[in-house]
């Protein structure tokens, strides 16, 4: 498949994931309305959805991170991205990209697909973009800490443990150096760890 294929592939999607987040929204949003965003310039800067508190009209930016290549699992875990590469340079990933204007991200996890080209059910866990990097402050993990242990894993693919986090209980580095093509640099978060700590909240 070339990559006009894949990129279709990806936004039919995408599509199709939006119609059950939607679903999900209307049905169990009680105290805020809702509005997707369409203009790419607002999602390039981490905004796919709008949330509108409904006693004070308080506006909240949602950007939708979707497990969508683990499609019929369900991980403990959630990946942010530190940096990837394109066209042989290192790009800044949107975890720690300033120009961002994310509240929250929206991780979508557990996607089934029981029916043929549809979605049918998820699970959505809100993590408070500030708070979350406020407590990695806390752990004195910086973008350049965490990139300092890239450069020492010497192009080596896979899991990399640091010393700022149990492995077990809290997370780890993961390098896809091999199998993807933009080589991901990631920072992988147990998702339990995160709402244990305030960070996050489950939805559905």
């Amino acid at each position: 498949m070339d990559d006009k294929s894949l990129f279709k592939s990806d936004l039919q999607k995408e599509k199709q994931l939006a119609a059950l987040l939607d679903s999900m929204y209307r049905n169990n949003l009680k105290f805020y309305g809702f509005e997707r965003v369409s203009d790419l310039n607002l999602q390039l800067q981490g905004v796919d959805l709008v949330l509108t508190q409904k006693h004070n009209q308080k506006r909240f930016f949602i950007d939708e991170k979707a497990q969508l290549d683990y499609v019929n699992e369900d991980l403990p875990t959630f990946a942010f991205e530190i940096n990837y590469r394109k066209n042989g340079k290192r790009k800044q990933g949107w975890l720690y990209d300033a120009s961002k204007k994310t509240d929250f991200y929206a991780l979508v996890t557990a996607i089934y697909s029981d029916k043929p080209q549809t979605y049918t059910s998820c699970k959505i866990t809100f993590v408070n973009r500030r708070k979350l990097l406020g407590l990695l402050t806390t752990r004195k993990l910086s973008q350049k800490r965490l990139e300092d242990y890239q450069g020492k894993s010497n192009g080596k693919h896979g899991k990399l443990k640091i010393n700022e986090l149990d492995p077990y209980s809290e997370g780890y580095l993961y390098s896809s150096t091999q199998n993807k093509v933009e080589k991901p640099f990631n920072l992988i978060l147990k998702l339990d760890f995160l709402v244990e700590n305030g960070i996050a909240k489950r939805f559905v």
